[in-house]
């Protein structure tokens, strides 16, 4: 009995101590197991992370370059620009070169255009057109008269009378070459270019002027008697005039 009731405390110790054996390694493998879960968690979430800053890294890399071809781009953009602001001053000083070029062609052309246009001129009570070169050569003439170089005037005149002979300065002409003949006592000249005026031109200025003229180079050729003829005929055709005062002073000296 007692060896039984040994053999039952000892199956009954055995079997407890099984139950317990098998109790403990129970919680062993649930134990492992969970570690092996929060260490797969661990792992998952290192793994994220090492993804999240693997792929922050590239963006990071990636926004870099970018932000370095951008930088690269707007360097490239300020050369381009100024290149097109170097070459837009370059044009419009061209531009400016162009117009004050063209101005001063334009003008030039004007000028030597005007040369050639008739100018307008008055002349011994005359209003008239003439050709700046037929201006310039009867205002010489005169000019030479007037220096008291008789005989260049001469030469002057009867050249400008050969060279426009239906010049409206011809009359004046004609009076100034007298006069230089006159003064170089070349008295039969100077008539015969007074009589000249006198019959082109009978209602001119000068023309009083002239028969006044006439009359003084007869009496310096002793023709006393075609003196008295003309001073009369020029108080006649012109009694109004400042000559014919003088025609009629000089007709109470003459016997």
């Amino acid at each position: 009995m007692h060896l039984n009731l040994k053999i039952f405390v000892l199956l009954v110790c055995g079997l407890w101590s099984a139950s317990s054996s098998q109790a403990a390694l129970f919680e062993d493998d649930e134990a492992r197991k969970a570690i092996l879960d929060l260490r797969q968690r661990v792992e998952t979430i290192r793994q994220e992370a090492d993804q999240s800053r693997k792929l922050s890294t590239d963006e990071s890399t990636s926004l870099g370059k970018s932000l370095l071809d951008l930088q690269r781009q707007l360097e490239l953009l300020k050369t381009d620009v100024a290149a097109l602001r170097g070459v837009n001053e370059k044009l419009m000083r061209d531009l400016a070169d162009m117009q004050r070029s063209q101005k001063d062609q334009e003008q030039l052309t004007s000028e030597r255009f005007a040369k050639f246009e008739p100018v307008k001129v008055q002349v011994d009570g005359l209003e008239f057109f003439a050709e700046p070169t037929e201006k310039r050569d009867f205002e010489s003439a005169l000019a030479i008269f007037r220096k008291g170089d008789f005989v260049n005037a001469q030469n002057l005149f009867v050249s400008f009378i050969g060279r426009y002979p239906a010049s409206k300065y011809v009359s004046s002409a004609l009076f100034w070459l007298g006069n230089a003949q006159y003064a170089s006592r070349d008295y039969k000249e100077a008539v015969i270019n007074f009589r000249a005026l006198i019959s082109r031109d009978p209602v001119h200025l000068r023309t009083p002027e002239a028969v006044l003229s006439v009359a003084n180079c007869q009496l310096e050729l002793k023709d006393a008697k075609g003196a008295r003829k003309t001073l009369t005929d020029l108080v006649k055709a012109y009694p109004q005039s400042e000559a014919a005062v003088a025609a009629k002073e000089r007709l109470s000296t003459l016997k």
